[in-house]
C-alpha cells in the first residue's frame, strides 16, 4: 500500500521524517511531497533518501504535466503533516496553486491531516472554520497537543507525536467505510455532580470504551460528536468533542445534537444522583456527621429510547454481576436495540475489556480484548441489525 506524505512550512516538518519511518516499519510505500515552504525547514534530500523516492516538489519537473493524477492514483490514503494554517485554508476553499494543493483535489482516498501552529492561529476562528469544513468532507484530523510552542507561547498547537499519526494513517487503511453516511452521536466518561465548588459526586469510569466507540465510529467513515465528561483523554482523530460535566449538561448537549444523529451509543457512566442542592461554599469540616439529600439525575437512555425513531441506539451496563441479565432488562426498559453488558471490575481504567452484546435476537460473549476491537465488534453487530 502507498501513501502520500504531505509535508508544510512549519517548524514541526523535521517530525515529519519520524513520521515517514513509522509508516515504512508498517510497511507502508511513502511518497513525500513538499510543499516551497516546508523546503525552507527540511531538504527534500531527507525524505528521498529515508523513503527511496524522489520527493516531489514542483508540478513541472520532469514527471510530465499530469504527475499529480499519476501520484493519487497510486496511492490509497494522504497524510498532511504538518498541516499549516495557510495549507488548510487552500485544501478547504479547493486552491490548487501547487503540487500538494493539486495533488489533494485529485486524491480520492482518505486523508489524515496533523495541523501544528501558533495557539493563537489555532484558534481562530478562521483556521476553525476550515477544519470543520475539512472535517464534515470525512477527513480525519489528529489533533494539535499542548505544550511550549517554538514561538514561546504555551498551548495547543504542537504537532501530535509521529507514532500516534501512523496509528491514525494506519486505521484508515485496514478499517472498512461501512458508516460513511452516518451521523454516531457517543457519550463516554463520568459525570461529576458537585457538592459544593471544591466536592462532587462522581465514579470511576475511564471514558476509555466511549472513545474507543468514537474512533472507530470515525473510521469506518461515520461523522462522530463526542460528549464526554471528565476523562482526561485526548481528542479522538476526526471526531468532534463537546466536554460536559454533569449529568444534566450531558443531557442538554445530546439533545442538542439528537436530531442529526442516525446512531446514538450511551458509553457514559452518568451519575444516578446529585445533591438536591450544592453549598455555595465550600462546606467545612466539622466533628460531626453530614447528611446529604440526593435526587435522581435525568435518565438519557430512556429518554432517548422513547424519542429513537427509525434511529440504532446502543446502551452500556456496567455491573458487579449479573451483567447479562442485567443489559437484557436494560434494553427492554430503556428501547434500546443493543446493549454492552461488562463488569466493571474487568473495565474500569483498563485498555481491554471482556462483554456480551445483548440484542432482542439474543446475546453474543466476546473474549476479553482491546477496547478498540471491542468498539468495531459492536458496530459489526449493530448494523447487522438493520
Amino acid at each position: 500500500m502507498g501513501v502520500i506524505l504531505g509535508i508544510g512550512g512549519g517548524i514541526a516538518a523535521y517530525k515529519a521524517a519520524e513520521l515517514a519511518r513509522a509508516l515504512m516499519e508498517h510497511g507502508l510505500a511513502v511518497q513525500p511531497v513538499m510543499t516551497a515552504a516546508a523546503q525552507e525547514f527540511v531538504k527534500p534530500l531527507t525524505f528521498t533518501a529515508l523513503t527511496g523516492r524522489r520527493t516531489l516538489t514542483e508540478m513541472f519537473a520532469g514527471e510530465g504535466a499530469i504527475s499529480h493524477i499519476k501520484v493519487a492514483q497510486e496511492n490509497e490514503a494522504m497524510v498532511i503533516a504538518p498541516a499549516t494554517a495557510d495549507l488548510m485554508a487552500r485544501f478547504a476553499a479547493g486552491i490548487a496553486d501547487d503540487l500538494l494543493t493539486t495533488m489533494y483535489l485529485a486524491f480520492t482516498g482518505p486523508v489524515v491531516i496533523a495541523p501544528a501552529m501558533n495557539v493563537n492561529m489555532w484558534r481562530h476562528a478562521a483556521t476553525q472554520r476550515n477544519v470543520a469544513e475539512l472535517r464534515a468532507r470525512g477527513h480525519i484530523f489528529v489533533e494539535p497537543t499542548e505544550g511550549a510552542l517554538a514561538c514561546g507561547m504555551v498551548g495547543p498547537g504542537r504537532l501530535a507525536e509521529p507514532k500516534r499519526i501512523a496509528e491514525a494513517v494506519l486505521a484508515v487503511l485496514r478499517t472498512k467505510r461501512d458508516l460513511e453516511g452516518e451521523t454516531v452521536l457517543v457519550t463516554a466518561g463520568p459525570t461529576q455532580e458537585p457538592v459544593d465548588p471544591v466536592r462532587f459526586l462522581s465514579n470511576r469510569s475511564s471514558g476509555k470504551m466511549g472513545y474507543a466507540v468514537a474512533e472507530a465510529a470515525a473510521r469506518r467513515g461515520a461523522r462522530v460528536v463526542l460528549v464526554s465528561g471528565p476523562a482526561g483523554l485526548p481528542d479522538p482523530a476526526g471526531v468532534r468533542v463537546i466536554r460536559v460535566r454533569t449529568a444534566a449538561e450531558m443531557r442538554d448537549a445530546v439533545l442538542a445534537e439528537f436530531d442529526a444523529a442516525t446512531i446514538v451509543v450511551k458509553a457514559a457512566a452518568v451519575a444516578d444522583y446529585r445533591p438536591r442542592q450544592a453549598a455555595d461554599h465550600k462546606i467545612k469540616k466539622s466533628g460531626a456527621g453530614m447528611t446529604l439529600e440526593l435526587e435522581a439525575t435525568p435518565d438519557i437512555l430512556a429518554e432517548i429510547g422513547r424519542r429513537k425513531g427509525a434511529r440504532l441506539v446502543v446502551g452500556f451496563a456496567a455491573e458487579t454481576e449479573d451483567a447479562e441479565d442485567e443489559a437484557r432488562r436494560k434494553l427492554e426498559a430503556k428501547n434500546c436495540d443493543m446493549v454492552v453488558g461488562n463488569l466493571i471490575d474487568k473495565a474500569f481504567a483498563a485498555d481491554d475489556n471482556e462483554v456480551v452484546l445483548v440484542t432482542r435476537a439474543g446475546a453474543t460473549r466476546l473474549p476479553r480484548m482491546p477496547k478498540r476491537d471491542v468498539a468495531d465488534r459492536i458496530f459489526d453487530h449493530l448494523l447487522a441489525l438493520r
